[in-house]
């Protein structure tokens, strides 16, 4: 078990190395792709790129109940981080980041709904572990975390619950199916407490138990603890303690054995972080297209065939950043500085400001 003040200052590059690594009504159409839209790689096996392009939409998976990561509001309009990545994705492919059709996926169906095909891709609050990424165990391909995460612990003030020891014979509320409730387990074993486990399916069901005070704590990742402590009555009375009870990246994931796709993907999320390195936003996009630099101009498809060699139009990452901003806009508008969240970037902070966000050279 970790404190978080710790964690936030335990950023290396070497784990940025690794990071090379309910239904709801959509809000895309499913016209035919637009004249900017990516043609279909003319080598390779047939992929799910070739899917999406007919289709004419992406077709996205996300959690749906997260203020700041993937929240429907009652005109169904989704916003937040993850579906920031979801709408840079179809900018890349289709020019255009509102053909996308959002799916509300619970723990327990989001990796089927990969599989299966339900879903292009998930943009939700998912843990990249050994066996979800080994073709043997989920057979999924994770994209470059987007938010590096910890479980947490939130407990009323009323409670007296100021650590992780003082859950002993209290009941904790948690979601299953998921790392959050294998990792509270060993927790508690390492500790030598006895935790009642009350378990839901879905983030709604868990908070609102813990609402009702069914649960005398609730545990999930931080960021989203922080996310829907806002939506409590009475925010102040709850409090987020210490204790950090795992490492939680969170970040986009694929469908295993489909390189052409989990390549997109891979790319255009390395891309947001590249834009924010090199100084590119939505104001300047267009300006910086003439930049002197080399490196800028190829990444932004000025020169070689960077884009094409994806399958996307080599200016691809114009229309991502056109439409969402790089990744420390989406970031501070969505859960930053500029949101009702205001969580600190650390870990998550460019690598050349001690954070592990870091993407391989676009060359």
């Amino acid at each position: 078990m970790y404190r978080w003040s710790s964690v936030l200052l335990a950023s290396t590059l070497s784990v940025a190395a690794l990071a090379g690594c309910a239904t709801t009504a959509p809000t895309g159409t499913s016209s035919s792709p637009s004249a900017g839209a990516a043609a279909p790689a003319a080598a390779g096996a047939p992929s799910r790129l070739d899917t999406i392009i007919s289709r004419g939409k992406l077709i996205c998976g996300v959690e749906g109940t997260i203020p700041g990561f993937s929240f429907v509001d009652s005109d169904g309009k989704y916003s937040g981080l993850d579906v920031d990545v979801c709408r840079a994705v179809a900018a890349a492919i289709f020019g255009d980041p509102e053909k996308v059709e959002y799916r509300n996926l619970d723990s327990t169906a989001r990796f089927p709904a990969v599989t299966s095909g339900e879903v292009d891709m998930l943009a939700r609050n998912t843990t990249w572990t050994a066996s979800r990424d080994a073709a043997g165990g989920n057979g999924l391909e994770f994209a470059p975390t987007t938010f590096f995460d910890g479980q947490g612990l939130m407990a009323t003030t009323a409670s007296g619950i100021k650590s992780f020891k003082d859950l002993d014979g209290k009941s904790v509320c948690v979601e299953t199916g998921t790392t959050t409730e294998l990792n509270l387990a060993s927790r508690a074993i390492e500790a030598g407490i006895k935790v009642n486990e009350v378990k839901f399916q879905d983030s709604n069901a868990n908070f609102a138990a813990y609402q009702e005070g069914r649960c005398e704590a609730i545990t999930t990742d931080r960021s989203q603890l922080a996310a829907k402590r806002t939506a409590l009555p009475s925010p102040a009375d709850n409090v987020l303690l210490e204790d950090v009870l795992s490492k939680e990246p969170l970040g986009p994931v694929t469908v295993n054995g489909d390189s052409r796709w989990f390549d997109v993907v891979r790319w255009v999320t390395y891309g947001l972080f590249q834009a924010e390195e090199f100084g590119i936003t939505q104001a300047n996009v267009d300006q910086k297209v003439n930049d002197k630099s080399p490196d800028i101009k190829l990444f932004l498809g000025g020169e070689k065939d960077l884009g094409k060699q994806l399958g996307l139009p080599n200016d691809y990452m114009v229309k991502v950043i056109k439409a969402v901003g790089n990744y420390g806009e989406i970031y501070e508008r969505n859960i930053g500085s500029g949101s009702a969240l205001k969580i600190d970037r650390g870990l998550n902070n460019l690598w050349t400001k001690g954070g592990l966000m870091y993407s391989p050279p676009f060359r």
